[in-house]
């Protein structure tokens, strides 16, 4: 996930994973199985500017979220039942 949202590619993540709890739709595109995975897929194929858009939104909530110091942060307080916040 790391290489390909970093790079800025648009990014199709199972629901399942709960990526939903940092990223929302517009910066990720969220399929609950095979099927809406292929459709979603080639819709997007078709679509280069929201692709684009998408992708571009994504790669920064990446980088705005994910970095060494944040992370760690995180799972110390996920671990300490602190509250948790990575915006």
């Amino acid at each position: 996930i790391a290489s390909i949202i970093g790079n800025g590619l648009l990014t199709f993540i199972d629901e399942k994973v709960q990526m939903n709890d940092f990223f929302n739709k517009d910066e990720i595109i969220f399929y609950n199985n095979i099927g809406d995975l292929a459709e979603k897929i080639k819709f997007y194929s078709n679509k280069d500017s929201i692709r684009k858009k998408i992708a571009k939104k994504g790669k920064a909530k990446y980088f705005k979220l994910f970095n060494e110091k944040k992370i760690s942060k995180y799972f110390i307080d996920v671990s300490l039942g602190n509250n948790v916040t990575l915006y």
